[in-house]
């Protein structure tokens, strides 16, 4: 490889403590690798996704470390069954995709991997970048971050495989499947799309044959209608991706006003909502946070996103919106919405989530925090929030309340909220109890039982396919 001295010189002097332990767990993963591709054939394992990258040595390493267990051969680097596939998830990582992806693709041994496949397969990721900048920077950022991955292999001669890392929960991507397929940037599907399902997603969508039917069949028709019939995404982007440029940054200059600004805000999000409880209960893969540190940089985003969703206030879904539109030309928002599937499905997916948000709710969870002076003062700065995109998103969708445009989605999701609603105040009672001190197990129980049932509750409706405005 022309990187292998960058590469080794990473290996053996990266600053991370635990650097050289992963190195040597990484390379018996791909040893195994190696004996699953010998006995199952070449398609059981085709790539490797690499999380967090920031650089092309990321990328890199993991061809060193390929050559090394015997998959990859220097003189012959077409024949490698493995491809390695760069994962940007953090708003900084996604605005450089391009270059780092470019780099990477100037190393023949990487780009004769890709051509041998026809493809360079690339991961984004929705939760951690929400967690970064609000729901509209993120969809943004990852809306931008695909049309400047596709230059890269276009320049290249190769074809992009988008590999989208999508949660259950809007603030991860979550949605109307078909909906986000058909709002895609020009060209970045073309026949090909991969995409993650996780968690209560899979019972939810793919539990009953029926249901898991509809769902692909849906999943089809939206990549056939973004390959054949491509909306004109590339002209709407040069006419209105200024205004949502502009907008996209007022909204991550809120969002991060509150999470990463206001004093004490850690302290509140730990209280008001069930995050210790998640963590405690270990129902997750891995740790809710990546350190020992309380900090919300050092949470993963995952259980970020579900504490919200559990206190109801679905924050990681909508804040920031309505202070990003104060003052702008609604006629113009209105018309993009109205014409660009992009603006579209951004504005249908928050006008979801907001319907299952309950204020009346969160405000029993802020009740939870000892500091009531402080809850008081955060809980209004959310509030006054929710008024604001609230009443923003009826007047770009001209209705008179959520979901008063999509009658079929707005009756499953009433139907749920009188079985969901009685598990929230459960929960709310279980916990004061279980931070007080009982340590009866029933209690424990009780927690994570509310925790699986409010979020069956919470996930997305199987509702009627939607085509257009």
């Amino acid at each position: 490889l022309l990187s292998e001295e960058l590469a080794s010189a990473r290996l053996l002097f990266n600053p991370y403590a635990d650097y050289a332990a992963e190195t040597l767990k990484e390379r018996a993963i791909l040893q195994a690798a190696g004996q699953a591709l010998a006995t199952y054939g070449s398609q059981a394992i085709r790539t490797h996704v690499v999380s967090k990258t920031d650089a092309a040595s990321d990328l890199l390493e993991v061809y060193l470390l390929l050559r090394e267990v015997g998959l990859f051969r220097p003189e012959a680097p077409e024949t490698c069954p493995i491809q390695a596939a760069p994962l940007f998830e953090t708003i900084e990582d996604l605005r450089a995709s391009h270059p780092t992806l470019e780099r990477l693709l100037r190393e023949p041994s990487a780009l004769a991997v890709a051509k041998a496949r026809g493809v360079q397969e690339v991961m984004i990721g929705y939760s951690d970048s929400n967690k970064d900048g609000s729901y509209l920077t993120s969809t943004w950022e990852l809306h931008e971050a695909s049309r400047a991955l596709l230059e890269v292999t276009d320049a290249a001669g190769l074809k992009l495989q988008l590999f989208h890392g999508r949660g259950g929960a809007v603030g991860r991507g979550g949605g109307s499947s078909f909906s986000a397929i058909l709002s895609q940037p020009e060209g970045t599907v073309s026949g090909r799309i991969r995409v993650t399902e996780q968690g209560e997603v899979i019972a939810n969508k793919y539990g009953e044959p029926e249901v898991a039917r509809r769902n692909l069949d849906a999943l089809t028709c939206g990549v056939l209608l973004a390959s054949l019939a491509p909306p004109p995404d590339a002209d709407l982007t040069r006419r209105h991706g200024p205004v949502v440029a502009r907008l996209s940054q007022a909204s991550m200059s809120a969002y991060r006003a509150l999470v990463y600004e206001t004093e004490g805000f850690g302290d509140y999000f730990r209280a008001a909502t069930p995050i210790a409880e998640i963590a405690d209960l270990k129902i997750g893969s891995r740790p809710s946070s990546r350190t020992a540190s309380q900090q919300i940089e050092d949470l993963r985003a995952i259980p970020w996103v579900f504490s919200w969703s559990q206190s109801r206030v679905m924050l990681p879904g909508w804040y920031g919106f309505g202070s990003a539109v104060a003052g702008e030309d609604m006629d113009e928002l209105r018309a993009m919405a109205h014409d660009w599937p992009f603006f579209r499905t951004l504005v249908q997916n928050m006008e979801m989530v907001m319907a299952k948000a309950d204020m009346a709710l969160a405000r029993r969870y802020a009740g939870l925090v000892p500091d009531q002076a402080l809850a008081g003062r955060i809980l209004e700065a959310i509030e006054a929030e929710w008024d604001r995109t609230h009443d923003a998103v009826l007047a770009l969708t001209g209705q008179e309340r959520l979901l008063g445009g999509q009658p079929e989605l707005d009756r499953l999701i009433r139907l749920r909220m009188p079985y969901v609603e009685p598990l929230n105040h459960v929960q709310i009672e279980l916990i004061r109890r279980r931070r007080a001190g009982d340590d009866d197990p029933r209690v424990r129980e009780g927690i994570l039982l509310s925790l699986n049932g409010v979020a069956a509750g919470l996930s997305e409706p199987i509702a009627a396919i939607r085509t257009g405005p």
